[in-house]
């Protein structure tokens, strides 16, 4: 692949600002504007932002928030649930059906946040096409 001269003066693009794009992605909001809901649905994103028009087609989140979900839910809980265990001993079957039902609550309330946060960081270092 041959450089063209024009390619290596060319000025790289401006720098987006990162944490603002992270805050409004664990919002669910478009990483651009702040306003528009990235969301379809539960995670299903929007090919574009309905406020600004930004393209969000390019956007490839994968895994990532699921392995981040699962990795902060099993942290707190795991470290809740002992604690909850060697101060008050509850039952077992108790203890096991309480914490199955946060666990549950808990990474399905933090998936779309980290999905919007994948985002929001793939769009600020214009990753993948943005």
């Amino acid at each position: 692949m041959e450089t063209d001269a024009a390619d290596i003066f060319r000025p790289a693009p401006p720098e987006r600002p990162t944490w603002p794009a992270v805050r409004n992605g664990l919002r669910h909001k478009c990483p651009r504007c702040g306003e528009g809901s990235i969301y379809r649905g539960y995670l299903k994103l929007r090919p574009d932002c309905p406020s600004c028009g930004e393209d969000l087609s390019h956007a490839r989140a994968d895994d990532g928030p699921a392995y981040l979900s699962i990795l902060v839910t099993a942290k707190i809980m795991g470290t809740l649930q002992l604690l909850v265990y060697e101060l008050w001993q509850p039952e077992p079957w108790l203890l096991a059906t309480t914490f199955c039902i946060g666990v549950t609550a808990m990474a399905l309330s933090l998936l779309p946040r980290f999905k919007g946060m994948i985002v929001g960081i793939q769009w600020a270092k214009r990753m993948h096409g943005f």
